[in-house]
């Protein structure tokens, strides 16, 4: 698929979810990102901000099948992978699949419930399986996780384990709507017999391939290269880091340099397209010291700080 074109379809599909969601464009680009570039999304927002909406929205617009799961504190791991239920008939166990198997799992408030149960998760995120009773069952592809989190601060919500935290490619916030976005919200609440905005699927499961199949013809120059591997390196060399963008963080940050360049209908990465995706794929994968957390100093501050003093390389047009 030509860059062209999928910049075209990429366009088709924003335009679809932005139909039912209230969100900047920018914000549903790069959950886009995300899902082509086979990772996942984590979304922080206090509750009411449209993330379930989202997630459902997003999946519905690609034409893949989608399952919630609703984090609590007494879901256990198998409510997740599913289990070996006894058949009377057969006389033997039969797997029952959980709702993890979809293609597009919403993975609702995700830090409400306990980190055994987030762990869950860890081995479906990373090699796209699930392993119960020592027999593994193997995922749906595409495989995309798309979690939710209220803000850690608030009543009831556990800290995501770091291993966790850093199977997440992307990490972003919706944000509260623009004056316009709330007075819609408000116009739709008040036509209470109009039919509510609904997502129409834009893709097929072989465009979705093609889609996710775009950012391996992406060319990255050396330039380019060396420059976000100094930025994910910086991470482990300033004072108020205590562990710094580990080198899965770095590979999955180039895969979303290149998927972010092919949506905006690229055949070759930028140095800007570095300083887009730095603060969503690697503020998260940041540990801070304890001083650094004392002063309330922020992950995205020090990436900030970082993409300020870190050479911008100059880059001949493409």
């Amino acid at each position: 698929m030509e860059p062209n074109d999928v910049l075209v379809r990429c366009e088709s599909i924003l335009d679809e979810v932005g139909s039912a969601v209230i969100a900047d464009r920018s914000v549903l680009r790069t959950i886009l990102v995300g899902a082509l570039a086979d990772g996942h999304v984590l979304l922080e927002d206090v509750p009411g901000t449209g993330k379930t909406l989202t997630a459902g929205a997003m999946a519905d617009a690609l034409g893949l099948s989608f399952s919630r799961i609703q984090f609590t504190p007494d879901l256990l791991p198998s409510d997740i992978t599913g289990s070996n239920v006894f058949d009377e008939r057969s006389s033997g166990f039969d797997f029952q699949p959980g709702p993890v198997f979809a293609n597009v799992v919403l993975a609702d408030e995700i830090n409400r419930a306990p980190p055994k149960t987030q762990a869950a998760l860890l081995e479906a995120m990373e090699e796209g399986q699930v392993t119960v009773d020592g027999t593994t069952h193997g995922l749906p592809e595409p495989f995309v996780v798309l979690a939710t989190q209220n803000p850690v601060e608030m009543d009831g919500t556990f800290e995501l384990p770091a291993a966790q935290k850093d199977r997440f490619m992307i990490k972003t916030s919706l944000g509260y709507p623009d004056f316009d976005g709330e007075m819609e919200l408000i116009d739709r609440r008040a036509s209470r017999t109009d039919r509510s905005p609904s997502v129409e699927r834009v893709c097929t499961p072989r465009l979705v391939d093609e889609l996710r199949a775009s950012p391996e013809r992406v060319r990255v120059a050396v330039p380019v290269r060396r420059y976000l591997l100094t930025v994910a390196r910086e991470t482990r060399l300033d004072e108020r880091v205590e562990s710094g963008v580990s080198p899965r963080g770095v590979q999955r940050f180039f895969e979303a340099i290149r998927t972010l360049a092919v949506v905006r209908g690229r055949s070759y990465a930028t140095p800007a397209d570095v300083k887009t995706v730095a603060p969503r794929a690697l503020a998260h994968r940041l540990r801070l010291t304890t001083d650094a957390r004392v002063d309330r100093v922020e992950e995205t501050d020090v990436i900030a700080e970082i993409l300020d003093r870190v050479e911008v390389p100059q880059i001949a047009a493409a």
